[in-house]
C-alpha cells in the first residue's frame, strides 16, 4: 500500500458514519482496494472512462450492500436467501442508507404497462372517474342518473302536507299468464291493481283485463312525521323490487312521475362506474376485442402497398403481383375507365375516396377486403396461410381505437373529458387541465386529495423533461433514459426521506437545454434529505454537483483507482485524469477538417405522426447525418416510426407499424439494406454475450475441440457451448447463476452451487488452452483476450472491433443482462465493423443509431466517431439521433427539429452544416450549445 493510500485509509476510519457513507477496501470487479467517503445528503457525481469502475463502485458495491442490509430486515422467507446473497468484496461499508437504484434499462416486459400505470397516475385517475365521473348518454348528451329510495321520498315530501299520494309500479310479466300473475299477487298480499288508471280489486276481476296494468303498492297522505317517512320508504323500496326497477308516484291533481333505480337513459342500460371499469389490465374494463392490448393482428396496409410511389398499373399492390393472383387485378385495369379510376396515378396521389375504393371494391371489381376475405376462407390450404401471414401486422384495434378500454368507459366524463381523452393528452397539457377543473362542493371533498396526488406526479414528469409524453404511451417503447426519468419522477412523487438514490446516467436522451431541469429535480431529491449518487458523464451535471468522484485513470485493468474527489473547480488537469483533461480543455475532440459532400438523398414527405407538423425531410446518403432537437421535438417519431419502418417494408425487412406520412421520394432505392442499431439487449436470452454476438465464440469452441484432451474424450465444439445440452452445467443451464423468485421483491440471481458460476461440467473445464479453461477464457476482458489470442488471427479479427468501439473492458462472456443500453448498442456496432456488415461492398446500407454516446466518456466518444466514420468510408450512410454536441459538431449534415417539445415541436428548425447552424445561436436551442463547441 502506497503512502497516499495509507493516509486515505487512516483518515476514512476517523470520519463519522452519520456524516459520510464510508467504503473501505472496495475490490469488486476491477476496483483496486479503494477507500471512498461519500458525504451524506449531497449530490455526488461518480465519473470516469467507460469501464473504469464507476458502476462497480456505485451499483455493485454500494447499492448491493444497501439491498443486502434491507433484506436483513425482512421476513424469515426472504432471509433464507441472505446467506447466499454475495456480500460485495469490500472490507466494510458504514453509514449505508436504504438504497434505491434507478438504472437505464427498460425492465418491464408487460405489453400493457404504460406511463400512467408505472407512475401510479392512472390509478388515481381511475379512482377519480369512478367516484365523481358523470356518465353522459351518447344519444341525447344528457347525464345518466338513477333514483334512490331517499330521492323518491324527498320528492313526495316536497309537496304540501295533506296531499294524497299513490305509489304504484308496472306489473312485469315473468313468463306466466296474466291470470296466474294475478293469483301470485294475491298470494303476496296485494289486493288492488290499476287498469288504464282505473282502480280494481283483484278478486273482483272476472275477465282478463286489457290495457296498461300497474300494481297498487300504497296509498298515503303527505306528512312529515317520522312514521310516514318510514312507511313511504318501505313502499318505494317494494315498488322498485316488484316493478324491476320502476316506481310510479301519483299526486292526484298535481303530478304523476315515473322513477327508476336502474342506471339507464335513452333506452340504454349503462354500467355504473367502478375502479375496475377503467382498468385495461382487468377483464371487466378491458376492450373485449383486443383484451386490453390496444392492438390486434390484422392486415397491415403498409405491407400490402409498401411503395406508395407506384401506381396500380405498376404493381403497387404486392399480393396481386403473382401470376396466380393477378386475376384479381385484371378487372380493375380493364374496367377502371368505366368509373374514372386513375390506374396510372401513384397510390400516394389518390384521393381518399379512390384509395378507399381499392379496399372496398364496387360492381366492376372485388376490392382488397374481399381478396383477404377469400384468403381467410382458404386457410385450410397451406399456401394461402403463408400468403396471409405475409401481410399481417399489428394494427390499432377497431373497437377501442387503441385506447384499450371498453367503449362505454368513454361515456364517463369529468369537465367534458373522458379518461381516454386525458391519457391521450401530453403531460404538459394535462396538468393545467386537471388543475383548472371546477368541482361542486361535494365533488371537491371527494376529489381534493386525488387531484393533489395527480398534479404532483404530473409536475415531476414535467420537471424531468417528459412533458411531451402521454400517459397512454407504452413503457416498453421508451428509451433507457426516458424510463429512468419516469422512475425518478415516481420516486419524487413518493417523497421518501433518508434514502440513498443511485442513478445511472439520468441525462441520457436529454438535450442540454433539458439537463438544467433534471439538475433541479436531483437537487430537490437531495434537499428532501436523501443522498443522491449519480454515475454520469454530463459536464453540466459535474459542475452542479456538491462533489465529484473520478474513477480511473483508464478502463478495465487500467482503471479501478480513485483518481480525484472534490468539487469540480478544484480538479487538476495534470493528474492522470482524462475527465480533468477534457474539463480543462487540455484534450478535446477535433472538428473534422473536411465535411463530406453529398449528391444523393431521399425525401420523407408529409410526415405527421404524433407531433410532426406535416413536414418534408431530406435525408442525405453517403454521409454522417445527425438529427437533433430538444427532448420531445419529434426526432424518434421521425426516425423510429416513419423512416425505419417505411424503408424496411420496401426492403421486406420489417413488419412494424409505419407512422402517418405521404410518400418516400428521391434516391431511396439506392439503399438496399437498413440496420437500426438501438439500445435493446443484444439477445433475448441472458446467456447471450459479446463473444457470441460478434461470432467469435464459434472459433474459440473450435479451438478447444482441437485440443488433445478434447480428442481423447471425444468432445466436439458443441460441448463447449452453454446454450445446448452436453458440456454445460445442467443445474443452471449454462447461466452460471440461478434465479430465486422473491415474490414481492425483485428476483435474486445467485451463483450456481453446482458449477460455482463457471457454467460448464467439471470434465469440460479440464480441457485447457495455454493453461486456461473455457470458463477462464470467457472471464477475460476484450483487451486481455486480444493479447491472449494474438496468434489466432480469426479470433482477433472478430473481437478487435469490440475494442475499437471502446468496449475493451467488457468480459467476453459477460451476460447481456448486465450490459447497459449504450454498451449493447456498441456491441451491435462492433458486429457490423467485424463482418464488414456481412454484405458485399456494392450494397449501400443505411445505419440508424439512437443516441450511441449513451454511457460514453469524452475520451471514448472519439473511438465511437472513428467507428461511425469507418462505416461511411465503406460507402454506407449513417443517420444518428443525438444530443451530444461532440458528435453533432462532427456531423456532415444536421437536421434540427423543434423549436420545443410536444405540441410546440415537430417542425424543421434548421438543416445544413454545423458551421452554418451556430449563426442561429440567439434563437435556436441546439445552436446555442453547439456554438460552445465550435
Amino acid at each position: 500500500m502506497s503512502k497516499k493510500s495509507r493516509e486515505k485509509s487512516s483518515s476514512i476510519e476517523q470520519l463519522d458514519p452519520k456524516q459520510y457513507i464510508l467504503i473501505k477496501g472496495a475490490r469488486v470487479n476491477n476496483l483496486k482496494n479503494i477507500d471512498v467517503a461519500i458525504p451524506r445528503n449531497k449530490l455526488v457525481v461518480v465519473t470516469g472512462l467507460s469501464g473504469s469502475g464507476k458502476s462497480s463502485l456505485a451499483f455493485d458495491t454500494l447499492f448491493a450492500e444497501g439491498q443486502r442490509k434491507y433484506v436483513e430486515s425482512l421476513s424469515s422467507y426472504a432471509r433464507q436467501f441472505l446467506g447466499r446473497m454475495e456480500k460485495p468484496e469490500v472490507d466494510y461499508i458504514k453509514g449505508v442508507a436504504p438504497a434505491i437504484a434507478i438504472e437505464q434499462k427498460v425492465s418491464t416486459r408487460n405489453p400493457r404497462s404504460t406511463i400512467g400505470t408505472s407512475t401510479e397516475i392512472y390509478d388515481y385517475l381511475k379512482l377519480l372517474f369512478s367516484r365523481i365521473g358523470k356518465t353522459i348518454s351518447p344519444v341525447s348528451g344528457k347525464e345518466v342518473t338513477k333514483d334512490t329510495v331517499t330521492s323518491v321520498v324527498d320528492y313526495i315530501l316536497s309537496f304540501d302536507e295533506g296531499n294524497r299520494v299513490m305509489i304504484t309500479t308496472p306489473m312485469p310479466m315473468k313468463g306466466r299468464s296474466l291470470d296466474d300473475e294475478l293469483k301470485v299477487l294475491l298470494s303476496k298480499g296485494y289486493t288492488r291493481i290499476l287498469v288504464d288508471g282505473e282502480l280494481q280489486y283483484i278478486e273482483d276481476i272476472k275477465d282478463t283485463p286489457k290495457g296498461e296494468i300497474e300494481i297498487l303498492i300504497d296509498r298515503a297522505v303527505v306528512n312529515n312525521s317520522e312514521e310516514t317517512q318510514f312507511r313511504l320508504g318501505d313502499s318505494v323500496q317494494t315498488a322498485f323490487f316488484e316493478g324491476e326497477g320502476k316506481c310510479i308516484v301519483d299526486i292526484p291533481g298535481k303530478e304523476r312521475k315515473t322513477f327508476s333505480d336502474l342506471f339507464e337513459l335513452d333506452g340504454i342500460t349503462f354500467e355504473e362506474p367502478t375502479v375496475n371499469f377503467f382498468a385495461f389490465n382487468n377483464p371487466y374494463g378491458a376492450c373485449k376485442r383486443c383484451e386490453g392490448f390496444g392492438r390486434i393482428l390484422g392486415i397491415d396496409p403498409d405491407l400490402v402497398i409498401p411503395d406508395r410511389n407506384l401506381s396500380v398499373y405498376d404493381d403497387a399492390i404486392v399480393p396481386w403481383r403473382s401470376e396466380t393472383m393477378r386475376s384479381w387485378l385484371q378487372p380493375l385495369l380493364k374496367n377502371g375507365i368505366r368509373f374514372d379510376f386513375p390506374i396510372h396515378r401513384p397510390i400516394a396521389a389518390l384521393t381518399d375516396e379512390e384509395y378507399e375504393l381499392l379496399w372496398e371494391g364496387n360492381e366492376y371489381f372485388d376490392g382488397l377486403k374481399d381478396f383477404f376475405g377469400f384468403l381467410e376462407s382458404q386457410t385450410h390450404k397451406i399456401q394461402y396461410r403463408v400468403m396471409l401471414s405475409r401481410y399481417r401486422g399489428k394494427t390499432d384495434c377497431p373497437d377501442c381505437k387503441g385506447t384499450r378500454l371498453r367503449q362505454d368507459a368513454s361515456y364517463v366524463k369529468i369537465a367534458g373529458k373522458s379518461i381516454t381523452d386525458l391519457v391521450l393528452m401530453p403531460v404538459d397539457e394535462l396538468r393545467p387541465f386537471v388543475e383548472q377543473i371546477e368541482f361542486s362542493e361535494f365533488d371537491q371533498k371527494v376529489a381534493g386529495r386525488i387531484i393533489n396526488e395527480i398534479t404532483t406526479r404530473l409536475q415531476y414528469l414535467e420537471k424531468v423533461g417528459l412533458g411531451y409524453l402521454t400517459l397512454n404511451r407504452l413503457t416498453n417503447t421508451l428509451s433507457g433514459g426516458e424510463f429512468q426519468r419516469i422512475k425518478l419522477a415516481t420516486s419524487l412523487g413518493s417523497a421518501l426521506v433518508g434514502s440513498m438514490y443511485v442513478l445511472d446516467e439520468p441525462s441520457i436522451g436529454l438535450h442540454p437545454r433539458d439537463t438544467d431541469r433534471l439538475i433541479e429535480v436531483l437537487k430537490t431529491l437531495r434537499d428532501l434529505g436523501n443522498s443522491v449518487i449519480v454515475v454520469e458523464h454530463e459536464e453540466k451535471l459535474m459542475e452542479e454537483a456538491d462533489e465529484i468522484i473520478d474513477i480511473g485513470p483508464a478502463a478495465g485493468v487500467h482503471g479501478g483507482e480513485l483518481v480525484f474527489q472534490g468539487q469540480v473547480n478544484s480538479i487538476n488537469g495534470t493528474d492522470h485524469s482524462f475527465t480533468a483533461k477534457y474539463l480543462k480543455g487540455e484534450e478535446k475532440i477535433e472538428i473534422p477538417k473536411i465535411r463530406r459532400k453529398w449528391n444523393q438523398s431521399f425525401w420523407v414527405k408529409g410526415a405527421r405522426e404524433n407531433n410532426l407538423k406535416n413536414i418534408d425531410v431530406e435525408i442525405p446518403l453517403g454521409v454522417m447525418s445527425v438529427i437533433t432537437g430538444v427532448s420531445g421535438s419529434g426526432k424518434s417519431t421521425l426516425v423510429r416510426r416513419i423512416i425505419y419502418p417505411a424503408l424496411g417494408k420496401i426492403l421486406g425487412l420489417t413488419g412494424e407499424i409505419t407512422g402517418k406520412f405521404d410518400t418516400l421520394d428521391g434516391d431511396y432505392r439506392k439503399v438496399n439494406h437498413i440496420e437500426f442499431v438501438d439500445q435493446n439487449p443484444i439477445g433475448k436470452s441472458s446467456r447471450s454475450n459479446p463473444v457470441t454476438y460478434v461470432k467469435a465464440y464459434d472459433n474459440i469452441r473450435q479451438l478447444f475441440a482441437e485440443q488433445p484432451a478434447s480428442k481423447t474424450n471425444g468432445f466436439k465444439p458443441a460441448h463447449f457451448s452453454f446454450n445446448v445440452d452436453g458440456g454445460r452445467c445442467e443445474t443452471c443451464e449454462g447461466e452460471g447463476t440461478v434465479k430465486i423468485e422473491m415474490q414481492f421483491m425483485a428476483d435474486l440471481h445467485l451463483t450456481c452451487d453446482n458449477c460455482h458460476g463457471k457454467r460448464f461440467k467439471k470434465e469440460i473445464l479440464e480441457v485447457k488452452y495455454q493453461d486456461k479453461d473455457i470458463s477462464e477464457i470467457l472471464d477475460l476482458t476484450v483487451e486481455e483476450a486480444l493479447d491472449f489470442f494474438k496468434d489466432k488471427t480469426g479470433i482477433v479479427n472478430k473481437i478487435k472491433p469490440l475494442f475499437d468501439v471502446g468496449l475493451g473492458y467488457v468480459k467476453l462472456g459477460q451476460s447481456s443482462n448486465s450490459l447497459s443500453g449504450g454498451e449493447a448498442q456498441r456491441v451491435k456496432l462492433a458486429s457490423f465493423l467485424g463482418k464488414g456488415s456481412g454484405l458485399s461492398k456494392k450494397d449501400h446500407i443505411l445505419f440508424i443509431f439512437d443516441e450511441p454516446t449513451t454511457g460514453l466518456h469524452f475520451h471514448d466518444i472519439q473511438k465511437l466517431l472513428d467507428s461511425l466514420n469507418a462505416l461511411v468510408n465503406e460507402g454506407n450512410s449513417v443517420l444518428i439521433i443525438e444530443h451530444n454536441m461532440e458528435v453533432v459538431k462532427c456531423a456532415d449534415w444536421i437536421i434540427d427539429l423543434g423549436p420545443e417539445g410536444g405540441q410546440n415541436g415537430g417542425n424543421i428548425d434548421f438543416v445544413g452544416l454545423p458551421e452554418d447552424m451556430i449563426n442561429l445561436a440567439a434563437k435556436n436551442k441546439t445552436a446555442k450549445y453547439l456554438a460552445e463547441k465550435i
